[in-house]
């Protein structure tokens, strides 16, 4: 096969793969993650995908600059490229930063550990052995002794008071995908809401979790 015909069947491959919708979905999942203020479960399948189609992307672009492909086709699928990389790596990213903020009260909560990925567990172990170490070293071993909990303000508090946790009732402005009809906010409060295709609103996120966890809503 020469090098014409290799070059082709690569941008077949390529269109084949960016035809699906994977580019959308990376876009969304990166859209939810920024917008929700608790962390997210972690689309493992589609990132696995995006870091596939971004080798194929690398491979394509470095062919087409050997072969001296046309400059403007070359930048074109550059930018294809530069795009999903940047996605990929803000989704990354945000959740990290989640996990850095809310490192002990995701680490005590089981439904939210079970969203990580296993490097994101092993991040979130050692994030928090190395601000408990900091803490102790610095503040806490100069203090009383029923004040030297990381966790909780004195030994006479009850609960975890220490801990930041993400906050559940914070409103965020979303979409639905579909016609969802009569909704009602969980404060029961209001009258229910209908909640039409594609329009926007600003709905407290704990309310409209459940719909967020099964993709029926898209947060903006």
């Amino acid at each position: 096969m020469d090098a014409s015909a290799e070059l082709g069947s690569a941008a077949d491959n390529y269109n084949s793969l960016m035809s699906t919708t994977d580019a959308e979905l990376l876009k969304t999942a990166w859209r939810n993650e920024k917008a929700a203020p608790e962390i997210l479960k972690f689309d493992s399948d589609l990132v696995q995908r995006s870091r596939q189609q971004l080798h194929l992307m690398e491979e394509m672009v470095n062919d087409f600059n050997s072969n001296g492909v046309d400059p403007l086709t070359v930048s074109l699928y550059q930018m294809d490229l530069d795009r999903t990389m940047f996605l990929l790596r803000s989704y990354v990213r945000t959740r990290l930063q989640k996990i850095e903020k809310y490192v002990f009260h995701i680490n005590k909560t089981t439904e939210l550990w079970n969203r990580l990925s296993m490097q994101e567990q092993r991040f979130a172990r050692r994030c928090a052995g190395d601000l408990t170490k900091n803490l102790e070293q610095s503040v806490l071993s100069k203090l009383p002794e029923q004040y030297q909990s990381h966790l909780r303000q004195s030994a006479a508090s009850e609960d975890d008071d220490m801990v930041p946790e993400p906050r559940l009732d914070a409103y965020v402005v979303c979409r639905s995908k579909r016609y969802l009809g009569a909704f009602q906010l969980d404060d029961g409060e209001e009258e229910p809401i209908n909640i039409e295709a594609d329009d926007l609103y600003a709905l407290p996120y704990k309310s409209i979790k459940p719909l967020v966890e099964n993709g029926q809503i898209d947060l903006v």
